[in-house]
């Protein structure tokens, strides 16, 4: 990450950048500085964007060929394609052949870095893994939010923050927003603030969501469903928590198989050592392939719903009567 940001900094770059990894907000912020940084504001004719999968290689490399339109610079912007998991076609051999005025931003969850696509990358371009930051680093992080807010923030509001939110920068980022809303008079933020503002509860009611889509209650998942919304809570991130809940169970599923401690599980999972009982409880609603099935299902639902297929609040919810109702999503 420093080394992207000095490439910024020295406006010099690589024509080809990979920002891979487990936390998304890092992939997203560093996506969206390398395109203020590559591209002037404004400048859509220029910039290119394809997301998921199916990707049609062939149109990338058309566009990847074609110069820029008055302007220095061609960018194209490449997320959740799978080409680093699943292969390319051969697109790394394409890469090497693009013009100078090309530019591209691979954004990728998964990556096989014994895949040529990541080694062609690695070796013309520059790959960057966007590791979940340590609590250490999530704390000063916090600070640096509430500085720009013009605001201090305890270290015990922080860190009860941290505790609340875990430790995906997405999830903190909300959450903060809210305190922020909260306090917007005061010039510090104090632990009370916090413990008035964050609970919970939403990740509470996503586990009894998922325990009666598990026992195949749909009235009951959908009322845990309207009751978030009554409390102001966004269909998407009632999205982002239910696909969240379902990769850790999906950690725990395969950690149980593999017979590892509890303390090793909640370290991997990112989840306090005294929630991993309720998990492995959980995971015996479903089978393996199922909790795959519908990890797939919340991502592609994600992607409609930010493509404009469908409203946030319906899509959420057929997705919930979908997984309550039937076991069709393996």
């Amino acid at each position: 990450m420093k080394t992207i940001a000095e490439h910024i900094k020295k406006n010099e770059f690589k024509n080809v950048y990979l920002l891979y990894g487990e936390e998304a907000y890092l992939r997203h912020q560093y996506r969206d500085k390398l395109k203020e940084a590559l591209c002037p504001e404004g400048d859509e004719m220029n910039i290119s964007r394809f997301e998921g999968k199916g990707i049609p290689n062939v149109e990338v490399a058309d566009l990847a060929e074609t110069l820029p339109f008055f302007a220095e610079r061609r960018l194209i912007i490449i997320e959740e394609s799978g080409w680093f998991k699943n292969g390319s076609d051969g697109f790394e051999d394409k890469l090497k052949g693009f013009p100078d005025t090309t530019f591209l931003i691979f954004v990728e969850s998964e990556v096989d870095k014994r895949g040529n696509l990541f080694k062609t990358v690695k070796d013309i371009g520059y790959a960057a893994e966007m590791k979940t930051p340590k609590e250490k680093e999530l704390l000063t992080w916090l600070t640096l939010q509430c500085k720009r807010e013009g605001k201090q923030i305890t270290e015990s509001a922080a860190q009860y923050l941290i505790e609340q939110g875990g430790s995906n920068m997405n999830m903190l980022q909300m959450e903060l927003e809210k305190v922020l809303s909260y306090a917007i008079d005061a010039e510090e933020i104090r632990l009370e603030d916090v413990q008035e503002v964050c609970s919970n509860q939403a990740e509470n009611q996503i586990f009894e969501m998922l325990d009666a889509i598990g026992n195949q209650n749909r009235e009951k998942a959908l009322t845990l469903y309207h009751d978030l919304l009554t409390l102001r809570e966004p269909a998407m991130r009632i999205l982002y928590l239910l696909t969240r809940q379902i990769h850790i169970l999906l950690q725990v599923s395969e950690m149980t198989r593999l017979n590892m401690d509890n303390g090793s599980m909640a370290s991997k999972a990112g989840i306090p050592p005294f929630t991993v009982g309720k998990y492995k409880s959980q995971i015996g609603h479903f089978s393996y392939s199922e909790l795959v099935g519908m990890l797939e299902k919340c991502q592609d639902v994600d992607a409609g719903i930010k493509r404009g297929r469908y409203q946030d609040v319906i899509g959420v919810e057929l997705l919930i009567v979908e997984f309550s109702t039937k076991k069709s999503f393996v």
